[in-house]
């Protein structure tokens, strides 16, 4: 009989097709849908987030782990909804106006998934107004920047006069390989996360403050 401890284990190894047979064994029989996202893919990718922060695994194994929670997901959610279990928070996130990279923005995204945050996903090249206006429309507990390029970090700044200006409430996070704490707090971001471990870390931090 499956137990949620398997398929924590299952998601800290990437395991994708153990994951959802779990995930519907577990279903099957009776298991709460919430036991089965806290307890069991959560709880695993909480397991593969601390080891990424102290460098035992990379971001190859986070994203296979990833992987594997997004596939048990699929048949977990439409449960979830059905018994009007949703994420505690929506985060927004986006790497800013003018610049193109994408893989720690995907990283922060998906770790973020795994802590249970609900993610919306704008991409690339974002504009203030876009992150004001998804902001607003999704009252976001929180607005992850990133920013890969020196040449784009004046666009973090805009984002958050812009987020600021709209009066928008959600707690602004920023990131990037060129950003620092001593910028989050020159441009009035709430927070600064040199990881996407530690970003999870920062955003609960934020939404409970």
């Amino acid at each position: 009989m499956a137990d949620l401890n398997a398929l924590k284990e299952a998601v800290i190894k990437g395991d994708r097709a153990g994951a959802t047979k779990l995930t519907k064994e577990l279903l099957a029989a009776g298991t709460p849908p919430k036991a089965v996202l806290d307890e069991g893919l959560v709880a695993g990718m909480a397991v593969v987030g601390a080891r990424f922060k102290k460098n035992e695994v990379f971001v190859p194994e986070v994203l296979i782990a990833a992987r594997a929670m997004k596939e048990a997901m699929t048949i977990l959610e439409p449960v979830l909804v059905k018994a009007g279990i949703k994420p505690a928070h929506t985060a927004i996130i986006g790497t800013v106006q003018g610049d193109l990279h994408d893989i720690g923005k995907n990283l922060v995204a998906m770790m973020w998934k795994g802590a249970n945050f609900g993610v919306v996903d704008l991409g690339t090249n974002v504009s203030p107004q876009r992150f004001v206006d998804a902001a607003q429309e999704h009252k976001a507990s929180i607005v992850g920047l990133s920013s890969l390029l020196t040449t784009t970090m004046p666009a973090m700044k805009q984002a958050v006069v812009a987020l600021r200006a709209a009066n928008v409430t959600s707690k602004i996070l920023i990131g990037g390989a060129p950003v620092t704490q001593a910028f989050a707090q020159e441009i009035g971001a709430d927070g600064y996360a040199p990881d996407a471990a530690s970003a999870v870390d920062v955003a609960k931090k934020l939404v409970t403050t």
